[in-house]
C-alpha cells in the first residue's frame, strides 16, 4: 500500500504539544550524560541543522530494508546530523522537576544502538492507520515507548529546553503515555532526500 513507513525510510517526528507545536524531535548540543553523543530535545523546524531532525528507521529484529513498520514493532532511530548523530536512547533520570509529573529518563543520543539493554529501543503504536492492516504510515500519530528494564516510559515533550541553539523543549520519557495535552504524541512526516 502507498504511503507506508518501511525500514530504512528517513523521517521528521513532530510533537503533538499545544496543537502540534511541539516542535520537531532534534539533535542539539552536547550531552553530559554518560557515554551519550549529542542531546535531544525538539525545534521549531525539522532542519534546524543539517539532519539534526532527521531520523532513519531501523529494525530491531533485523527486518530488510524496504520492509514495512508495523504498529508495534522494536525499531532503532538514528539521527543523521553529520552523517551519524547517533541513536535515541534513553540515558540518566529525568530531572526532579520533569519527575514530579511522572518522568523516568533523560533522552540523548549515543554512539551505538544499544548503550545499555534495551536504553536505544522503542516500540512504536501507531493510534491508528488507513486501512487498518496493522501498519504504520506516513502522516500517522504514533506513541513510542522506550524498553530499558522492561518499562523505559514513552518518548514526550517536558519543559523547557536548555539547548543553546534553537531548542524548543526538553525530551524526556515518562510513565503516563500522555500525561498532558499530547505530548506523547508523534507525527510521522518523510524527510526529503
Amino acid at each position: 500500500m502507498a504511503n507506508e513507513l518501511k525500514y530504512g525510510d528517513q523521517i521528521h517526528l513532530q510533537n503533538g504539544y499545544n496543537a502540534w507545536q511541539g516542535g520537531y524531535l532534534d539533535t542539539n548540543g552536547g550531552s553530559p550524560n554518560t557515554g551519550a553523543k549529542y542531546g535531544v530535545s525538539t525545534a521549531d523546524s525539522p532542519t534546524r541543522g543539517e539532519g539534526t531532525g532527521t531520523w532513519e528507521v531501523l529494525s530491531v529484529s533485523g527486518q530488510a530494508t524496504g520492509a514495512p513498520v508495523v504498529s508495534g514493532d522494536l525499531i532503532y532511530l538514528r539521527n543523521l546530523f553529520s552523517g551519524d548523530g547517533g541513536y535515541l536512547d534513553t540515558n540518566s533520570g529525568a530531572s526532579a522537576e520533569q519527575r514530579k509529573y511522572g518522568g523516568k529518563y533523560d533522552v540523548c543520543t549515543s554512539p551505538g544502538r544499544d548503550r545499555g539493554e534495551g536504553t536505544g529501543r522503542w516500540r512504536i503504536f501507531a493510534q491508528t492507520s488507513s486501512p487498518g492492516d496493522q501498519n504504520v504510515r506516513v502522516g500517522d500519530t504514533v506513541h513510542l515507548w522506550n524498553v530499558y528494564g522492561d518499562n523505559g516510559g514513552f518518548l514526550e515533550t517536558n519543559g523547557a529546553s536548555t539547548a543553546t541553539t534553537g531548542g524548543k523543549y526538553d525530551v524526556c520519557t515518562n510513565a503516563y503515555f500522555n500525561r498532558s495535552s499530547d505530548v506523547a504524541d508523534w507525527k510521522i512526516h518523510k524527510a526529503q532526500p
